[in-house]
């Protein structure tokens, strides 16, 4: 048997991701119990901001009404104006989930674990404008109108880049791009093969990377929000967390898929002698999608002109800042969803795939149901999250974690390649992006932030390595379907030629984007607005 036929048993042996989460919660509740009986405790050191108590006009303490604390303000250094700190140390002890209390907090939270999880109603909210702009039709002819428009010496950089860039509208680049890619290097004398070779690559393999955020960064900065916060309880992940990186990486991995279709996949497959294709997958676009395509145009220029009116214009909504990050900013999730809703709408009523607004509130349901597997996983990974925090075992072990990287003294750029390289191997068992980073991101997150690397930086080499074995693993649902169309030309292909035909683009971004993230990190780059490289343990 095979590597591949071993990787594919026994990942097909796993259960369901809520399973696991579920598992994964039962096991944090036996994890504390057994941490509470053998005594286990960890000293946290630090620095802390220096506070004293609020006096009254008769001298005595302030007590909070809501609270019934006394009330605290800062302490000034006198030496130079700033917060004055002091150092601590204090011992961390676990509380056990099947002690009294902890029994009660298991069961009393459940559905405030759920509610306050923060990665559910980002998503959802993201993902109801994208929904409707994919099934309105209008995220498959952007992508054919693109294509068909490509010249024909620039054909693969831009086959890969709309498969990266594809991501916008989660996996509709899997259906939409390899059809089209195939017919179109066909008609231009080239191996279809070579087609979908460029375009699974950039839509899989390149899967984290685009220009503008997507639905991919509102689910990464909810769990890294919720991990960050077992260290820094205030610490808030934004969507716009890696973009400046997703931006450079996207220009990066178009150049490397292109070259490496150039020098390596396409001279393969030249003389293969494959079939031509079926007339029906062609970029062509209708009379009606080109109405539709020219409303939906309109619709997103409008939009476009007041977003950039609403934060440019002094006194306008999205003017200025909001604490350390741009208004605009805070307000992305929100901004994607409108920008995607209503260029869909206008698409939808002028192609004629909407007739009326029953049709529109049909297909944003259709949305919504699509996304009931993610709301399932998301409960059981609030119940794993929270319970590892409450515990105190997610605190305890980043801290000795973070203790033994501290004595290891490894550079940063080594620990995030040795990361890449881990999530990587992981992604070849376990394909969902989230899944994988619900299980990572409470476990290295915080534990990263004890050697000073901030949630951000961590998420970011996260996406890199969750995304070079997209092309190759079996356990990737949407290889089937292109390996169903490697097989209309080239009927003897099997799993091992697409895999075979993919590896020289996994190696390569395994390279040249981990080397991007380590001259990234050398050079001191912020990794998007607000985005710092690193985290100060203890502040």
């Amino acid at each position: 048997m095979s590597a591949l036929d071993t990787i594919e048993r026994l990942g097909n042996k796993l259960p369901d991701p809520a399973t696991l989460f579920l598992v994964g919660a039962l096991g944090v509740i036996a994890l504390s119990e057994i941490a509470v009986r053998l005594d286990w405790s960890v000293e946290k050191r630090g620095t802390r901001e220096v506070r004293e108590q609020v006096l009254g006009a008769d001298g005595a303490p302030l007590i909070d009404a809501a609270t019934q604390q006394p009330v605290t303000r800062a302490v000034l250094d006198p030496a130079t104006g700033q917060v004055a700190r002091e150092a601590f140390s204090q011992p961390l002890a676990p509380r056990s989930l099947l002690s009294s209390e902890g029994a009660h907090f298991a069961l009393a939270s459940l559905v405030d674990n759920f509610k306050a999880f923060p990665p559910l109603a980002v998503v959802l909210v993201g993902m109801l404008g994208i929904g409707l702009a994919e099934r309105v039709g209008l995220i498959g002819v952007l992508l054919r109108a693109a294509l068909g428009s490509a010249p024909p010496a620039l054909l693969t950089p831009v086959v890969v880049f709309l498969g990266v860039s594809s991501s916008l509208a989660t996996d509709a680049g899997y259906v939409v791009l390899p059809p089209v890619a195939a017919a179109l290097y066909a008609a231009a004398g080239r191996s279809p093969l070579a087609g979908i070779a460029a375009s699974i690559a950039g839509v899989a393999a390149g899967f984290s990377a685009n220009l503008l955020p997507s639905g991919i960064d509102t689910i990464m900065m909810g769990f890294s929000t919720a991990a960050a916060r077992l260290v820094a309880p205030q610490y808030e992940v934004t969507a716009t967390a890696n973009l400046y990186f997703m931006q450079a990486s996207t220009i990066l991995l178009t150049a490397v898929g292109w070259f490496v279709t150039a020098r390596w996949v396409e001279p393969r497959l030249a003389a293969q002698g494959v079939a031509a294709p079926e007339a029906s997958a062609n970029a062509t676009l209708s009379a009606s999608e080109k109405r539709g395509l020219g409303a939906a145009s309109v619709a997103f220029a409008v939009l476009a002109a007041l977003l950039v009116a609403a934060v440019a214009i002094e006194g306008a909504p999205l003017h200025g800042a909001a604490g350390n990050n741009p208004k605009w900013v805070a307000a992305i999730v929100p901004l994607m969803f409108v920008m995607f809703f209503v260029p869909g709408l206008a698409y939808g009523f002028r192609a004629g795939t909407l007739k009326n607004d029953r049709d529109a509130a049909r297909l944003l349901g259709e949305s919504m149901a699509a996304m009931g597997p993610y709301i399932v996983l998301a409960f059981f990974a609030a119940q794993f999250i929270e319970y590892f925090r409450w515990s105190g075992l997610g605190e305890m072990l980043a801290i000795a974690g973070g203790a033994v990287l501290t004595r290891a003294d490894l550079p940063a750029p080594l620990l995030l390649a040795c990361f890449i390289v881990l999530v990587t191997a992981a992604n070849l068992s376990i394909s969902s992006m989230s899944a994988k980073y619900a299980f990572f991101a409470p476990v290295f997150v915080p534990m990263f932030m004890q050697v000073g690397i901030s949630p951000e930086l961590t998420q970011a080499a996260y996406r890199v390595g969750d995304s070079i074995t997209n092309c190759i693993t079996p356990l990737n649902p949407y290889l089937v379907i292109s390996l169903v169309l490697m097989q209309r030309y080239a009927p003897k292909s099997g799993l091992g030629t697409l895999v075979a035909m993919m590896l020289p683009y996994s190696l390569a971004f395994l390279a040249t984007w981990t080397l991007l993230l380590v001259a990234w990190v050398v050079l001191g780059i912020p990794l998007g607005p607000g985005a710092p490289l690193w985290f100060a343990p203890g502040q």
